[in-house]
């Protein structure tokens, strides 16, 4: 269910993109019980002057033009705990598999209910029972 967004830098590579969708995908299924083949992501790459952030740094980081935005949406209701891990293994993954800065790990989580989503043929899967 989850939807995954990532920006990058125009001349990020495949093999870095893909690390990238990697590691959020592992940390869904092995941190945020997300059920297995439940991969949507959209990748996109930005021009320098499409990827904004602060240049003195924000909340004592501070960024650079290899920023990567994190978008997922998901269903709401998972603990403070697990978002935290879950925030810890994309930055620590995202380190390890492609060198990346942790501070350059930029990630946002939006909540929505069950039933606002479709997977196709224009139904509501997770439609609420009464």
């Amino acid at each position: 269910m989850p939807l995954v967004r990532i920006d990058l830098a125009a001349d990020t590579s495949v093999e870095t993109a893909s690390a990238i969708g990697e590691v959020v995908y592992n940390a869904m299924t092995s941190v945020a019980n997300v059920p297995e083949h439940d991969k949507f992501q959209i990748i996109n790459r930005h021009a320098k002057d499409e990827l904004v952030y602060p240049a003195a740094g924000y909340l004592g980081i501070n960024y650079t033009p290899k920023i990567v935005f994190i978008q997922v949406t998901w269903n709401a209701g998972r603990s403070i705990d697990v978002k935290k891990a879950f925030y810890k293994f994309i930055a620590d993954g995202i380190h390890a598999k492609t060198g990346l800065r942790k501070a350059d790990v930029w990630i946002s989580l939006v909540d929505v209910k069950r039933e606002d989503w479709s997977f196709g043929n224009g139904e509501m899967q997770y439609a609420p029972t009464e």
